[in-house]
């Protein structure tokens, strides 16, 4: 039986900075109605409506963002619509960075107007950013559609939208198609399989490890088996240690990459024709991003608005058409023109627990949640110091074409290029 782990429906697809800047003048922001102070309202109960919100994100004028590529779960779509709707301008820094990116810029550049209001990452770096005191308290009005086990209670962080891990490769150059973790050891696949980044900073490429670890007899508390398959997979000469990508896939650097399923099909599948895209049958392993604002945004109201904004039937219905599964119970509405059969079906959630699996919704549906509880465990335990240590040795080999992998893995995670690293393929990535 395959192995399972997933917070999400049952529907399967075939998912450098600058120097320096100038101090924020202030991090309180006040409506024009009622002079609340934004950086600390914590629903759109404080400003009194929804128009007042508005007022006073418009006030602002400007949202920050960091590590959102424009093609990765409609995100592209998603700020030209906001910044139409609300005129509000975004700028988005580093697209190509991590979550852990995201987290050193809340704390490198706190103070500084040009630091992020908001964040997208994976819920064991939303669970870091909580613990280090960095992530401001927000309930959107949307709160009780977002399930339990995919929020914080004190709203913190939540889930916003997930995919599964999925083998994608193109069609064009694999012959025999990969269908399992186990397939990718076969001889036929040397020096063709990557994956996205970084395990110790990105956490699509954590994800695509801990999938493989429960492939291969591991389990939600145990990451090792997955560290050990990665290690043999490079041993074997089948993984190549590069940041997959449309580029390296297309040219056939890496014509196979472990990744998200939504990113694979809305980044990868436009510049790659032959691209294939499989949830491996040995491991469906799927989880969330968490959406968090800042404590120190520079633009509060305007954090607190790009929220509303996600959470409502429009942002969810936008994430739906990135191919993404948005993380809210209430089914989106269809969008003007749009068939009533692109609706994401209710999740069908299950709670884990160290001692325990219960199951809520469908029964039939074989995923384990990997709820907060679990993002607690891989951000507090020793799995995360395991995957940190044991995915060093990878570094330290030799790359492709006698290469030498960085023992920071900056190849890997893409940050070599912003540092001005040479890396083989030429440059790395990115998003997790």
């Amino acid at each position: 039986m395959a192995a399972s782990a997933a917070v999400i429906g049952s529907l399967l697809l075939t998912v450098g900075c600058s120097s320096s800047s100038s101090s924020s003048s202030s991090s309180t922001s006040t409506n024009s109605s009622g002079g609340v102070n934004a950086s600390t309202a914590t629903s759109l109960s404080a400003f009194g409506s929804m128009n007042a919100l508005v007022a006073a994100a418009q006030k602002e004028g400007v949202l920050n963002f960091i590590t959102l590529p424009a093609n990765w779960a409609n995100y592209g779509t998603i700020m030209k619509d906001f910044t139409a709707k609300y005129g509000i301008k975004i700028n988005d820094a580093n697209p190509d960075g991590s979550s852990q990116d995201e987290l050193n810029a809340v704390n490198q550049l706190k103070g500084q107007s040009r630091a992020p209001d908001v964040l997208d990452v994976g819920t064991a770096f939303a669970v870091k950013g909580d613990q280090q005191g960095i992530l401001a308290p927000y309930q959107v009005a949307t709160w009780s559609n977002i399930p339990s086990d995919a929020k914080a209670s004190d709203g913190t962080y939540y889930a916003d939208y997930g995919g599964y891990v999925a083998i994608g490769y193109n069609s064009a150059k694999v012959k025999t198609p990969p269908t399992s973790f186990a397939d990718l050891l076969k001889p036929i696949y040397k020096n063709q399989v990557a994956i996205n980044g970084n395990p110790t900073q990105a956490s699509a490429a954590f994800s695509a490890v801990f999938a493989s670890a429960l492939a291969n007899g591991g389990s939600l508390n145990n990451i090792s088996p997955g560290i050990a398959y990665f290690k043999k997979l490079h041993s074997m000469g089948n993984f190549v240690p590069v940041a997959g990508s449309a580029a390296t896939m297309d040219s056939g650097q890496t014509p196979i990459v472990v990744w998200w399923d939504y990113p694979l099909a809305s980044e990868i599948g436009p510049s790659v024709k032959g691209l294939k895209i499989v949830i491996p049958s040995d491991a469906s392993y799927a989880a969330y991003y968490d959406q968090a604002i800042s404590k120190s945004a520079p633009h509060p109201a305007a954090a607190r608005l790009w929220e509303e904004y996600l959470y409502s039937t429009v942002g969810q219905n936008l994430w739906l058409q990135g191919k993404a599964r948005p993380s809210s119970r209430a089914d989106p509405l269809p969008a003007k023109g749009r068939p009533r059969s692109d609706r994401l079906p209710a999740p069908a959630v299950v709670v884990l627990a160290l001692d325990r699996l219960a199951v809520s919704g469908d029964p039939g549906d074989p995923v384990v949640a990997v709820t907060t509880e679990l993002a607690g465990l891989v951000a507090r335990s020793l799995v995360a110091q395991r995957i940190t240590a044991g995915w060093g040795s990878l570094s330290r080999s030799r790359c492709p074409r006698g290469r030498r992998c960085l023992r920071d893995l900056r190849c890997l995670s893409g940050t070599g290029r912003m540092s001005g690293v040479g890396c083989p393929g030429g440059r790395g990535r990115r998003r997790g």
